[in-house]
């Protein structure tokens, strides 16, 4: 369904088109709507902006694991059905919360520059100067992510590790305030968004920890008929974002994975060469398939600017990046889901199923 977005009058008389974007009302979500309406105003000084903030099922639902509950949009549902209802023309997510497959007549408009996609490590004040190497034997590790969990189980198995849940200023009260925790586990960039980079004790690379799917990136999701907003938010693609992301969620979707299994990536861009590690993960972190592979991404053409040729790609569209980087980008994903189901990633991640919805 197309819908029109509302305007109003300045002083002077002069319509102003209103543009409302639709977000969280997380203190995290909205500093991150916040720097896109700011990017968007910029581009676009006679739009007046509204922000609608709603809150999703993943905000209400606290008491209980993400893998746990069993919803695909989480955090998207509500936000996509305002979309929908034509209450708001472009809704701002974190590119980890959005599924693979979206639902019918919606499209991802823009990727922006990712900020750092690693995860961090925040420890209890009172063990200020340690490492996750360092910590007491049976330290417990707070994290509500299989993946997570997953890998460092594996990697530092004299660590417990214990769901919690909430958004990020609820998960530093309970760490700070009690001593459940030794440390807990979050996104860099939802830290450094924050201005809390000063918590951050140590950053996992990927030989400890390979992160999400799309983790320290933003999106704007959109109407895919509405041509304008389309064409409005695509000049905030940020191209090797993209295309890094496009393998990312072409390895998520072909694998069939979610949250509720340990799925984790790491890509990299070098002189037009893309680079994809990706990884599946029992539970417990014992079993572990983990492969790279690599693509040129090259632009061989001119962007299509036609509407009518324009291509999703695992739920993208980018009309200012040219289809044939695109392809080769989601090929890449696919091939290294498949070299990895090949090697039994299937089995791995259905017993890692039937065991979290066991728990």
């Amino acid at each position: 369904m197309s819908g029109e977005s509302t305007s109003c009058q300045d002083d002077n008389g002069k319509v102003i088109r209103v543009i409302r974007i639709g977000t969280r009302k997380s203190q995290l979500a909205r500093i991150q709507t916040d720097s896109v309406a700011a990017k968007l105003k910029e581009l676009y000084p006679d739009i007046q902006l509204e922000i609608v903030g709603m809150t999703t099922t993943g905000d209400r639902i606290l008491d209980t694991a993400l893998s746990k509950i069993g919803e695909k949009s989480l955090f998207t549902k509500e936000l996509e059905n305002a979309l929908e209802k034509n209450e708001v023309d472009l809704v701002v997510h974190s590119l980890k919360d959005l599924p693979t497959t979206l639902p019918p007549g919606f499209t991802i408009g823009a990727v922006l520059k990712r900020e750092n996609p690693h995860d961090a490590i925040v420890l209890h004040p009172q063990n200020a100067g340690k490492t996750l190497d360092t910590l007491p034997q049976n330290s417990v590790i707070g994290t509500s992510s299989l993946r997570r969990a997953a890998q460092l189980k594996r990697r530092f198995p004299h660590l417990d590790f214990k769901d919690i849940r909430g958004n990020l200023n609820t998960r530093l009260k309970k760490l700070d305030e009690k001593e459940d925790f030794a440390a807990i586990v979050l996104a860099a960039a939802g830290l450094k968004r924050m201005g809390w980079e000063d918590r951050i004790s140590q950053i996992l690379e990927p030989e400890d920890c390979m992160y999400a799917v799309g983790q320290g990136a933003l999106a704007i999701e959109v109407r895919a008929v509405d041509a304008d907003i389309l064409e409005m938010v695509s000049v905030l693609h940020h191209r090797d974002t993209l295309l890094r992301c496009i393998a990312e969620r072409a390895f998520l979707r072909s694998l069939e994975g979610g949250c509720s299994v340990p799925v984790a990536v790491n890509t990299e861009m070098k002189d037009s060469q893309l680079y994809l590690t990706g990884a599946v993960y029992s539970l417990d972190g014992s079993d572990r398939l983990k492969d790279t592979m690599q693509t040129s991404v090259m632009d061989c053409d001119k962007p299509s600017e036609d509407a009518d040729e324009l291509v999703q790609h695992v739920g993208i569209t980018a009309c200012k990046v040219s289809n044939p980087a695109q392809d080769s980008a989601e090929r890449l994903g696919m091939d290294l889901a498949n070299l990895l189901l090949s090697k039994g990633a299937k089995e791995i991640l259905t017993v890692a199923r039937q065991l979290n919805d066991a728990r």
